[in-house]
């Protein structure tokens, strides 16, 4: 995305922009009626997936690789797999992601590219069949 300028975890705003975005997305996915299926999987505290997501985010963005320093390499699917991730899940996924990026006072272009991003990435973690 950059030629030698400021890469995407510092577009998005640093260590401070990832912990917004992550928070953000976290409180839609707990209050949102959007997201009652993929708030189902979670357990009833959001603190450990919040600060997985957070460390992951930080190294995907090419920021500091603060996942793969504390768990390893993130094995996206695998880890994935215990989770029944159908069309509804990853769409009330992504639907949390892009609204919480929407509300970021982020470059249009980085959010389009980041929102494309995402939408590919929980695409590739569905686990289920298409639904009819």
């Amino acid at each position: 995305m950059t030629d030698g300028g400021p890469n995407l975890y510092e577009l998005i705003g640093g260590e401070a922009g990832v912990r917004k975005l992550v928070d953000r997305f976290y409180e839609l996915v707990d209050t949102s009626p959007e997201a009652v299926q993929i708030r189902s999987l979670l357990p009833s505290s959001l603190e450990r997936p919040r600060e997985k997501l957070f460390m992951f985010l930080s190294g995907w963005s090419g920021g500091p690789q603060l996942y793969i320093g504390k768990y390893g390499h993130p094995r996206l699917r695998m880890r994935h797999m215990p989770f029944p991730i159908g069309e509804t899940e990853r769409d009330q996924w992504v639907w949390c992601i892009h609204k919480a990026l929407d509300e970021m006072e982020i470059e249009a272009g980085v959010r389009d590219y980041r929102k494309a991003h995402f939408a590919d990435a929980a695409d590739f973690l569905r686990n289920r069949e298409i639904q009819g």
